[in-house]
Order: structure tokens, then sequence, then C-alpha cells
């Protein structure tokens, strides 16, 4: 078992004796809020009307049962991740509940799975505002993304609970925005329930083909990508109140309204497309303004750009967390973990939240089917590693300590475990070997610097309060 260290109770006034203390972040948030965050990260923008398009593209109407079974899967996840988020609250999520159960190295391998995606999704997302602003700005998708992730960043730096209410606002927007779309998709239906079990996609040409079964598979990592966000409730683990009911809740809630909100659009959409090429070209929003008219085309792209802007923010949020708990459990040279782990008046991570920010400005002007593919490797590859830790979440000390525990253990974790490795050897090949070159180097990062101190480094850090 990996060994951890505990903050100490201090004051907030931090000393010369007490700067290299590891400290935690407070626990300001409940279940509305934290279920207000995550949702925000998954529903719509991020999914709906970002990654959506890009699966219509390649899957045509096999795209609602692709997400289904994706959608069915990230149960299992998500069980997996309420048990071990309520066993180690931590705010470095995957890595701290993976290092604390199989092993410091588990942990890193899992930490740079997490890195990954903290540092692309949100460009993935971002990069998908420039086509919903067209109605009333042209502006290009890398120069929009950017922006997008700029002022996501400010936004990251503010009190955590006056994002809550910043994001819930927003995700009324978006939600509104999904209803439209499904109200108007099953207004003008154009083809049968049965054809969500029949995958076909058209050409621009309106020529029209099957969608083969390993078309589906090459495209779950990104469809187990759409309903992702659920995850961001472990990362917030540290800041719920009673995270020992709550982080479970807060998973299972968001996964659940996500599923929803995601699934029924997406079918609405399958069945009301003029035809299968419109279908296929995944213009959303073109859809919309077909079936009513420009104008309210043109509000249903204004509350995705928004949205878009929205699961930015909380995309920042989140990911500034893991940073900071990796500087506080020593992952880097001290000068990098001190760093990392700076708070500032708002009891923000500021310099992690820049950190994940303005690198992700830049991604902006990367090729975004790479980002996305890369993205969906690295999400498979983290759900596999955490499957891991949940086959091994009931021994030793483990067994009896207070937490969620999922049902159908050990049978449950051990299935996702194949099913997940079945996933991720039919992902890009690009992809996978960009994952993989990251992955090595990490690897020799750990070899030759943290393995030969780990009396210092990578001392996976549990806050004080974790044993209620």
């Amino acid at each position: 078992m990996t060994d951890t260290l505990r903050p100490p109770t201090a004051s907030p006034t931090v000393t010369d004796g007490t700067a290299d203390a590891p400290r935690s972040l407070n626990r300001s948030l409940g279940v509305v809020g934290g279920t207000l965050l995550t949702l925000s990260c998954v529903t719509p923008a991020s999914s709906l009307f970002v990654l959506v398009p890009g699966l219509f593209n390649s899957l045509g109407t096999a795209t609602a049962m692709t997400i289904g079974i994706g959608a069915i899967i990230c149960v299992a996840v998500a069980f997996a991740y309420s048990e071990l988020g309520t066993l180690i609250p931590s705010a470095g999520g995957e890595y701290a509940m993976v290092g604390t159960l199989a092993g410091r190295f588990a942990g890193w391998l899992s930490f740079i799975q997490s890195l990954i995606v903290v540092m692309i999704v949100p460009s993935v997302i971002a990069l998908g505002t420039a086509a919903y602003l067209a109605p009333i700005v042209h502006v290009s998708a890398p120069v929009a993304g950017a922006g997008v992730m700029l002022a996501a960043t400010v936004a990251g730096l503010l009190d955590l609970r006056a994002n809550a209410w910043i994001t819930g606002i927003f995700l009324v927007l978006e939600v509104i925005a999904a209803g439209v779309v499904s109200v108007l998709g099953f207004a003008h239906q154009q083809r049968g329930v049965s054809s969500l079990f029949h995958g076909v996609l058209a050409d621009t040409a309106g020529h029209s083909s099957a969608v083969s079964v390993s078309s589906m598979v090459a495209s779950m990592g990104v469809a187990l990508f759409v309903t992702q966000g659920f995850s961001t409730a472990i990362y917030l683990s540290e800041e719920l109140e009673d995270p020992r009911r709550n982080v479970a809740r807060t998973v299972l809630w968001t996964l659940g309204l996500s599923a929803v909100v995601i699934m029924v659009p997406v079918v609405a959409i399958t069945l009301g497309a003029p035809d299968l090429a419109t279908l296929t070209g995944g213009d959303i929003s073109g859809m919309v303004s077909q079936w009513a008219n420009s104008g309210v085309g043109t509000f249903i792209s204004l509350c995705i750009a928004l949205a878009i802007i929205n699961a930015g923010i909380v995309m920042v949020i989140q990911n500034s967390r893991v940073l900071f708990a990796s500087g506080r459990d020593r992952a880097w040279p001290e000068p990098v973990n001190k760093a990392f782990g700076t708070l500032n008046r708002f009891q923000a991570p500021w310099v992690s939240t820049l950190a994940v920010g303005v690198p992700g400005a830049l991604f902006c002007f990367v090729p975004g089917q790479l980002l996305s593919n890369i993205t969906g490797v690295a999400v498979t590859a983290l759900y596999l590693l955490v499957a891991v830790g949940a086959l091994l979440s009931r021994r030793g000390a483990h067994k009896s300590t207070p937490a969620w525990r999922q049902p159908l253990w050990p049978v449950l974790p051990a299935l996702l475990i194949l099913a997940l490795g079945w996933v991720l050897v039919h992902q890009d090949h690009k992809a996978l070997l960009w994952t993989g070159v990251i992955t090595v180097v990490a690897s020799l990062y750990w070899l030759c610097y943290l393995r030969p101190r780990q009396e210092t480094r990578w001392v996976i850090t549990l806050p004080e309060d974790q044993q209620l």
C-alpha cells in the first residue's frame, strides 16, 4: 500500500516553519453545488454540441447506440469511482485512489493519463466555440478556443462557490438548448426508432453505407469521453461536505442526469434529421434552423457558445486541483511543488490554474481530431487503472474502512477491466502512439527521479478529515 502523508491541523496562516507542510482545501460544497459543477462538465457543451457531431460524421444512425453502450460501461466505472472516491477523498482524484490501493507507480501512471486529459480536454471543447458564434461573428476556431480558455482561466481564479452559481446559471441555458433540440427533432421525425439499431451513414453525395462494428469499437473511446465528466466529483472530493456520502451521490446523480440530457437529443436528432447526409454532417444548429427558423437557430447557437464557456470554466477548476494535489504530494522538484500548491485569497490554486489554462489556449492551435483521439485513449486507460484500483479496494485495512461499496464486487470491476482493455487496443493508432510515448517518458521520469527519492517525493497526501 502506498505511503501517505496527512496534513497537520494548521491555522490558515502559513509561517516559515510550516511553509512546506501539505495544505488542504476548504470543504464548502454540498451535493447540489458539486452536482452543478460536475454536470456542467458533461452536458451538453462538451458532449452533445461538440463531441457528438464528430460521432455523427463517423457513425451516422449508430451514434445513439454507441453512446448508449458507452453509458452502460460508464455505470460500472461510476460504481468504481464512487467506492474509491469515498474511500480516498482526495483532490488528486484517480492517482490518489489508485496510488493508495495499487502502489505508487500505478498511481503515477494514473496521474499521467489524467494529466493528458487535464491538458487537452478543455481545448477540445473550446475549439467548438467558433461554429456556434458564426450567426453573430466569424472567427477562426483556434482563436475562439484560445479566448474561451483564457476567460475560463480568469473565472477559475475566483471563489469556488461563486463559480458554482455561475456554472449553474449557464447550465440552465444548456438544458434549454438541449430541450429545444429534442422537441424539434421529435416533431420533425423522418425515420422510425428501428433506425437507431441499424447503423447507416451517407457521404455528401448522398450515397449511404453500413456502419461496421469495428467503427463503433474504434469510436468507443470518444463515446466514453461523452459522459466522462462525472469524475469531476472525485477531483472536488476534498471540497465536498461529508464526502463519505456526497461523493457517491454526486458521481451517480451526474452520470444519470447527463445520460438523459445527452441521449434524448441524440435520439431526436437521429430520428428528425432531414436526410442521412445532413445527419452525417453533424451540423446541429443548421438542423435547428431547418426545423424552425434562423432566429431559433441563432438562439440555440448562442446558448451552445455560452455552454462551451461554462464547460471550460468547470474543467479549468477541476483540472487545476489535479496539479495542486501533485505539487502537494511532491511529484516535482521543490520549486514547482511550492508553486502548484500556492493558494490565492479565494483559496484557489492560482499557479495550477494558470498552468492548465495558458497551455490549453495554445493547444487550440493543434488539429482538433488528433486531440480528441488522444483524449479517448487516455480516458480509456484511466478508467482501466481505476477498475484495477477497485478490484484491490477491499484488501487489508481498506476492507473495514467506512465507504460507499459498489455492488457485484469483484465480478463487476473484473469484467470492466476486460472490456476496457479490449476497447483500448482498438483505438486510433496515431493516438495510441502519442499516448504511449508520453507514458514511456513519464515512466522514465519515475524510474530516474521519483523512485530513488521515495521518502521525499510522490508521497500521496490524504486530507486529515478523511476518516469520518
